[in-house]
C-alpha cells in the first residue's frame, strides 16, 4: 500500500471537468495579418489538467477553485501548454500508437517469449510501466499515466485515449488497485483502476468507471515540471 502524502483528488485536483468549449487550442500565423486555428479544446485537455494538478501540488499550492472550465485566457493557455508537454513529442504519440496497434498481442506469443517480437500489452503494463508508477508514488509524487482504450492504427483515434493521475495504490495478493485523479470526474476520491499482476501474459485491466471503456493497457507518462500561474 502506498499513497502520496497530503494529496487527494477532491482537494488537490481541479473542481471543473474536462469539458471545454469549441475553441482552438493554438493559433499560428502572423500577428495582425492572419491567424490559423489549430485543434479543438472540446476534444479534451486531460493531459494538460493532469500535469497542471501535479504542478500545483508540488508547488504547494491549491489549484483554482472554479467549477466551470476556463475559456481562452491565462489558465486555459497554461493548460494547453501542459497538454503539449504531456505529449512528450515525439515519443508520447508513438507510445500510444505502439500500445494501440492491432498487431500488438494482448498477451504473449511464441515469438515474444523468444524476444523476437515486442512484448504484448499485458506484459508491458505489468513488468515495465507499473513499477515506474509505484516508484513515483513511493517517492511522494503523483504519477501521470496514459490509458489505452482501443486498438487502432489510425492516429486520429488518439483522442479516444485518456490521461489520469495516480495518487496511491493498494496491493492485495495478486490484485493491484490504483487510486486516481480523473479530469473527467472532478471532486471524486473513489475513482480506481484495477488489474492483476500475477501473470503478465493474461492481465485484465478494469474500466475507470463501470460504464466506461475497458482499459487495455497503461503507461507512465514522462513528466517535466512547470511553475503554475
Amino acid at each position: 500500500m502506498g499513497a502520496v502524502p497530503n494529496f487527494s483528488p477532491s482537494a488537490s485536483g481541479f473542481r471543473f471537468p474536462n469539458s471545454f468549449p469549441h475553441v482552438p487550442v493554438r493559433r499560428i500565423g502572423i500577428p495582425g495579418v492572419v491567424s490559423v486555428p489549430i485543434g479543438d479544446a472540446s476534444n479534451g485537455l486531460c493531459g494538460g489538467m493532469v500535469f497542471a494538478v501535479r504542478d500545483y501540488f508540488e508547488a504547494g499550492r491549491t489549484p483554482p477553485q472554479d467549477t466551470t472550465a476556463p475559456g481562452e485566457g491565462s489558465l486555459f493557455d497554461y493548460l494547453v501548454d501542459r497538454l503539449f508537454a504531456s505529449f512528450d513529442l515525439p515519443r508520447g504519440p508513438a507510445r500510444y500508437l505502439e500500445l494501440m496497434s492491432p498487431l500488438l498481442p494482448d498477451g504473449e506469443t511464441f515469438w515474444t517469449r523468444l524476444g523476437l517480437a515486442p512484448h504484448g500489452r499485458s506484459w508491458q503494463t505489468v513488468r515495465e510501466e507499473w513499477p515506474k508508477v509505484r516508484a513515483d508514488i513511493d517517492g511522494g509524487h503523483p504519477s501521470p499515466i496514459g490509458l489505452i482504450t482501443l486498438k487502432s492504427s489510425n492516429p486520429f483515434d488518439l483522442k479516444q485515449d485518456h490521461q489520469v493521475l495516480v495518487a496511491g495504490y493498494v496491493v492485495e495478493g495478486d490484485q493491484v488497485t490504483l487510486h486516481l485523479y480523473d479530469p473527467n470526474q472532478p471532486g471524486r476520491d473513489d475513482i480506481v483502476l484495477r488489474f492483476g499482476a500475477a501473470d503478465p501474459t493474461q492481465v485484465q485491466v478494469s474500466a475507470v468507471t463501470p460504464d466506461g471503456p475497458p482499459v487495455l493497457a497503461f503507461f507512465r507518462v514522462t513528466y517535466a515540471s512547470a511553475i503554475p500561474p
